[in-house]
């Protein structure tokens, strides 16, 4: 990638990381399109095969260009459609079919675990129906020793406080505070863990 591009799609990450609007059109949106089609690319190599650890350690630091912690493992498939956003900690298990939409970024911390088809959405449209094709991001942040439970949605700003547990199928809108159960649609605490 040339260093030209590499600035402008850091730039590109760290306004969306703002929170700042991206228009539908314009340079950042064509952007966006451009890392989005490499990132399927990326995703679809990993999807197709079989690979060991390490090899899918290396598709997903080149999906990323960011942080891959060490022990990382992962289940195929997987889905990005941006993948430059998104920053992975040590020992984290990602189960198949998760959907990272990362423009916003998504940080996650040391020893998660990730259950199967878990969505993190950190992208929204504007309310004005002349303004919706705007994207408006909020990145995500899961702490250390969490576990997102399968089909699990993390939605726009959502931080996970550390030890904490998102059950199955829950709707997770807002902040999450360490150290607990959520679960339902929306997610509420269900318990306090000790």
């Amino acid at each position: 990638m040339n260093k030209k591009r590499e600035e402008k799609l850091s730039l590109l990450c760290e306004k969306m990381r703002n929170g700042l609007p991206l228009p539908y059109m314009g340079e950042d949106a064509i952007l966006m399109r451009e890392q989005s089609e490499k990132a399927r690319k990326i995703c679809a190599k990993i999807n197709a095969h079989s690979f060991s650890s390490k090899r899918v350690t290396r598709y997903m630091r080149k999906l990323t260009g960011n942080h891959v912690g060490k022990d990382f493992r992962l289940f195929a498939p997987i889905y990005s459609d941006f993948g430059r956003n998104i920053v992975v900690g040590d020992n984290v298990f990602i189960n198949a079919g998760c959907c990272f939409q990362d423009q916003a970024g998504i940080d996650i911390g040391d020893d998660v675990l990730i259950g199967h088809q878990v969505v993190f959405a950190t992208l929204n449209h504007a309310l004005k129906s002349e303004e919706r094709s705007t994207c408006i991001g909020k990145g995500i942040k899961i702490g250390n020793r969490v576990w997102i439970g399968s089909h699990a949605t993390i939605l726009p700003g959502v931080e996970i406080g550390e030890n904490s547990i998102v059950a199955a199928g829950a709707l997770v809108k807002d902040n999450v505070p360490p150290n607990v159960i959520v679960g339902g649609v929306p997610a509420k605490i269900l318990k306090q863990i000790s």
